[in-house]
């Protein structure tokens, strides 16, 4: 099982990132897919998961209404699109696959998980 996370980058506050969450083709289309990010000396937290389907997601409350998250099973790809982007959203970004098809916001709940792609948002 693979996950590649990319799409990070430099940006100033204010703009924008798309995330992308490549998935092996064994995995993935029948579970919850999850983004989470670690910030420099702080634990990781849940962003956002998305249901196998794509028909249900949720978000951590700081990012609400910012980001996006969606997948396309038949890409075996997962989005995460970050609008409006603010300093404290600097972190590495990690996607997870979840153990089921339940979306969950505990790392515990995810199985599998990508290398990291580094956002920084800074003027």
């Amino acid at each position: 099982v693979q996950l590649q996370a990319s799409g990070g980058g430099l940006v100033r506050p204010g703009e924008s990132l798309k995330l992308t969450c490549t998935t092996s083709r064994r995995t993935a289309s029948n579970n919850a897919i999850g983004w989470f990010r670690r910030a420099p000396g702080r634990e990781r937290e849940f962003v956002a998961s998305i249901s196998w389907r794509g028909m249900t997601s949720f978000y951590t409350d700081s990012v609400q209404g910012r980001f996006t998250i969606s997948r396309d099973n038949a890409k075996n790809t997962v989005y995460l699109q970050m609008n409006g982007l603010k300093s404290e959203d600097t972190a590495v970004y990690y996607c997870a696959q979840g153990r089921g098809s339940t979306m969950s916001r505990r790392s515990a709940d995810y199985a599998y998980w990508g290398q990291g792609t580094q956002v920084t948002v800074s003027s």
